[in-house]
């Protein structure tokens, strides 16, 4: 019975802490903001490139 009690204690602080975490992330839009970081860098790269578009 405790190795349960110890169990479910150690899960509600487990996800407490997975909750605190989404809502930081939510509450500072960190991941619009990852987001928009990758696409400087993705069109970095891409930019660099030669096209090879005939119109």
């Amino acid at each position: 019975m405790k190795l349960l009690v110890k169990l479910c204690g150690k899960l509600i602080k487990l996800l407490l802490i997975a909750l605190g975490l989404l809502f930081v992330v939510y509450f500072w839009n960190l991941d619009q903001k990852l987001m928009a970081w990758a696409y400087k860098l993705v069109n970095q790269i891409f930019d660099r490139k030669k096209q090879d578009l005939n119109f």
